[in-house]
């Protein structure tokens, strides 16, 4: 039970789940009902998106392994409470784990190709899994590049959704969608996706300042390393302020549909607390302060996930 627990932890099992609430809330809230009238999805064709989700799931799983493996030194200074490689498993069966996990996602991608020809899903697996290798060995500890990777890898999350179903080859009980629907479905992606990836940008930034003494130790070239904390303030301030007008130009958009659930849970439960963090990221000092804030936009990111469900009710 102790190594199971480990290993739970090992994989950030309560990330894995927001990955799968992710992609299901996009699946069954926003793309079926979007295309309901020109895509008619089959008992095939959700049972395939179940085997997507499984993959990205297994995908960013044995990522987060393969990033612990190899941030054993910096971990011992930043959170040595939370380290499992090394004390409950071992660096041989980390990596064992990490190729067996990312193996699996890489072929389940393929598996979807063979069942319906679109082998797009199989070849981004790929692509997926080696962006989170370099991340871990090498661009981590870059300027940036990482902060960008982990912010790409996350709104390709909801956008890996969107292809399995817009270009899914007609036949079988599919449809090609009319332009009309392709159009709206890709508008609400891009919706999701650059929200995924600015609301991760910041996060990324934001943790970088609170691990700061860690990464100085084991020259990491991160933002606040290299351009220093209030440089980094400013940086993720500026994205939170291009994602407070981007939320503010959907409160509009929906406050002339007269949409009142939906402005009142986008207004109170995502664009307050996102201008609440915006003012809290100027005044914070210390690494509690931080940490606390991480944990705040996380919350952001989750209540901005769970929007998704309005979709479907009042979409």
């Amino acid at each position: 039970m102790t190594l199971l627990l480990s290993f739970l932890k090992l994989i950030r099992w309560p990330n894995l789940v927001f990955i799968a609430l992710t992609q299901f809330l996009f699946f069954f809230c926003i793309a079926a009902p979007v295309t309901a009238e020109s895509l008619h999805p089959t008992r095939e064709m959700i049972l395939l998106f179940y085997v997507l989700c499984l993959s990205s799931v297994l995908i960013a799983a044995g990522g987060y392994i393969i990033n612990d493996y190899f941030d054993l030194n910096i971990d011992l200074v930043n959170k040595p409470e939370r380290m499992v490689v090394d004390r409950s498993i071992s660096r041989r069966w980390a990596i064992f784990f990490h190729f067996v996990l990312s193996m699996s996602g890489i072929l389940l991608g393929f598996y979807i190709g063979l069942q319906n020809g679109n082998w797009l899903i199989g070849f981004a697996n790929i692509v997926a899994v080696v962006v989170l290798w370099f991340y871990s060995t090498y661009y981590k500890k870059r300027l940036l590049s990482g902060n960008l990777m982990i912010s790409a890898l996350t709104a390709w999350v909801v956008m890996v959704v969107y292809i399995h179903v817009a270009f899914h080859p007609p036949g079988d009980g599919f449809h090609t969608p009319d332009a009309a629907t392709f159009q709206k479905l890709l508008r609400l992606a891009f919706l999701y996706t650059a929200f995924a990836f600015i609301i991760s940008l910041v996060r990324e930034v934001v943790k970088d300042i609170e691990d700061i003494e860690g990464d100085r130790k084991y020259g990491c070239r991160t933002v606040p390393i290299v351009w220093g904390v209030d440089f980094a303030k400013i940086f993720a301030q500026t994205w939170l302020f291009i994602l407070i007008a981007l939320l503010g130009v959907v409160l509009f958009y929906i406050l002339q549909l007269q949409l009142w659930v939906p402005v009142l849970y986008s207004f109170l439960l995502v664009f307050m607390p996102s201008v609440y963090a915006f003012f809290q990221l100027r005044k914070a000092v210390h690494t509690l302060d931080f940490s606390k804030l991480s944990r705040l936009i996380k919350l952001i990111m989750l209540a901005g996930i769970l929007s998704m469900v309005l979709y479907k009710f009042f979409g």
